[in-house]
């Protein structure tokens, strides 16, 4: 094998990035799209050539004409069809969040184990090269140690009620939304264990939080101050604060410019993505099947369980409970 034959599950907006992005990574072939409709299935399909549609995740899991698959539905559904594809020996990128909570994710996790299936959470702002230099800059000192971490995901969903994201039964809600970007923004740069997590967030007759402020403390005094929302907007940007100087990023969780502020000079560092910023995580998907791993080094599994054990602790801080939830 010297190239991956891909399939995609599901074909909302993320979807469609992928598949316009998986043109750009040589080696990597979209094959085969699935969906819940046949109409959908073949309209997608037609839109980016792809030529094996199918009208179950069943079929599509079941068929030989693909190696992974990236799973693009709605959060509630990650485990399910992320374990059906791994049954079947199929490698799988899973949108993230990876799953809605700690025992969905041991499950998934398990099935990769017992089917030596790869398998990551599609975490593609940790590859994109803006996150790899600013975590090159942090670990090489010019910073300071890193005592302060901030950064806001907020965005405003009001004129669609009925999108799944304020739905339970699918895993809504702004924490898992977009909050989970904010919380793996922390753990790249703070170096210390957390000490504790307090939130606070509005939760309205949806039962999900549509607008979540988060306090990580860590045993070195370092904090992180971390908001997510769904019905209100605020500067989606981030800051990293050093002992000796602190680093701005629009955009902040992928950033394609790094800012830094050090004795009072400011430099800026252009780091563009290779395309829509999906390209990185399709070639590290792609090179570690290729290489017989079942999961990635830099985005590892143990930190996607580490990130959900937050989410766990915070939504029982803030009164959100799934379906899914024991």
């Amino acid at each position: 094998m010297n190239s991956i034959r891909w399939g995609i599950v599901g074909t909302g907006t993320i979807a469609h990035r992928f598949a316009n992005a998986i043109k750009n990574v040589e080696g990597a072939r979209l094959c085969a799209v699935a969906s819940r409709s046949k109409e959908t299935a073949e309209s997608f399909g037609d839109e980016f050539g792809i030529e094996h549609r199918f009208s179950s995740y069943e079929a599509m899991a079941q068929s030989d004409i693909i190696d992974a698959a990236y799973i693009a539905v709605p959060h509630g559904l990650h485990a399910d069809c992320s374990i059906l594809f791994l049954n079947s020996g199929k490698g799988v990128l899973c949108e993230k969040p990876i799953t809605v909570n700690q025992s969905e994710l041991r499950r998934m996790i398990d099935a990769s184990v017992k089917n030596n299936a790869f398998l990551m959470e599609a975490m593609w702002a940790r590859l994109v090269p803006g996150t790899i230099k600013l975590i090159e800059i942090v670990r090489s000192g010019i910073l300071g140690e890193i005592m302060g971490v901030q950064g806001s995901f907020c965005y405003d969903m009001s004129d669609e009620p009925n999108h799944h994201a304020f739905k339970p039964e699918y895993g809504g809600g702004s924490l898992l939304d977009v909050g989970v970007y904010g919380l793996n923004f922390a753990s790249w740069y703070i170096d210390s264990k957390v000490q504790s997590i307090t939130a606070a967030a509005n939760v309205d007759g949806t039962k999900v939080d549509v607008h979540c402020c988060i306090l990580l403390k860590y045993e070195n005094g370092a904090i992180a101050d971390l908001s997510s929302g769904m019905l209100l907007r605020k500067p989606n940007e981030g800051y990293i604060f050093g002992t000796k100087g602190y680093a701005y990023v629009g955009h902040f969780y992928a950033p394609e410019e790094i800012e830094l502020h050090i004795n009072g000079e400011t430099k800026k560092i252009a780091a563009p993505y290779l395309g829509n910023g999906f390209e990185e995580q399709i070639i590290e998907v792609d090179n570690c099947i290729l290489a017989g791993k079942t999961q990635s080094d830099t985005v590892p599994l143990s930190h996607s369980m580490f990130i959900t054990q937050q989410m766990d602790e915070i939504r029982k801080i803030i009164g959100v409970k799934y379906p899914f939830d024991k």
